[in-house]
């Protein structure tokens, strides 16, 4: 196991119990309250099985399982896959969570009709591995909705001491460089849709370009397609 690896399940293990706490309210009323509607708007749940890429405590597994769709989840984080299994247990569904990490998933080629990975690509050693690694796994044609930290989002500060020449666990990127990497390794932008914090209103989104409404975003949302090399 890396160096990276390991460094990764000890901070999220430890992470998990904060974010569990506040994981309701994120996707519920949160940054993260759009991100459901904008995957249900990309695949169907009669298109075929989902996987959740980082799937944390199983907020959106089990939001997905509950409106019909056959979804499995993926962390890297022990701690963060119980508090799944806990949750998916409390709400009565049956949903397959395990350990893992998204450069070398456990699956077959081919296997999902879509793929959910958020805030996630970011923390790998190599995005470009991980892209190729969620692309293996989806069926052709299959959409990966990607999630990407965007400038003012405060967990980008997990990068920081990278100016120390310290250990970090972020592979921090812009999104438009998400993007180009993604649409320059096998996918094609099919939608996408920036994320802000309070302050930006649809007036003033309105009036930005895209470039520059990545440039004040909290997060963009990136519908991906896969395409044949």
């Amino acid at each position: 196991m890396n160096q990276w690896h390991t460094k990764s399940v000890t901070h999220w293990d430890q992470f998990a119990a904060d974010w569990h706490s506040n994981s309701d309210n994120m996707w519920e009323k949160g940054s993260r309250r759009t991100i459901l509607p904008f995957l249900q708007r990309q695949v169907s749940a009669t298109d075929g099985p989902i996987l959740d890429a980082g799937c944390g405590d199983g907020f959106a597994s089990c939001k997905l399982a509950a409106s019909g769709y056959m979804v499995e989840g993926i962390d890297i984080a022990g701690e963060m896959i119980r508090l799944a299994n806990d949750r998916a247990k409390k709400d009565g569904l049956s949903i397959p969570f395990q350990t893992g990490d998204i450069s070398q998933l456990p699956f077959a080629d081919d296997a999902f009709a879509g793929i959910l990975s958020i805030n996630v690509v970011e923390f790998t050693p190599s995005p470009l591995k991980a892209l190729q690694e969620l692309r293996r796994v989806l069926k052709p044609g299959g959409t990966l909705v990607l999630g990407i930290l965007g400038p003012t989002a405060g967990p980008r500060a997990h990068s920081y001491r990278r100016l120390y020449e310290e250990d970090i666990i972020q592979n921090t990127m812009m999104p438009w460089e998400a993007k180009k990497l993604a649409t320059e390794n096998g996918f094609f932008l099919q939608e996408e849709e920036p994320v802000y914090k309070e302050g930006i209103t649809p007036d003033i989104a309105g009036r930005l370009s895209v470039e520059l409404r990545e440039a004040v975003s909290f997060l963009t949302l990136f519908a991906l397609k896969k395409r044949e090399l």
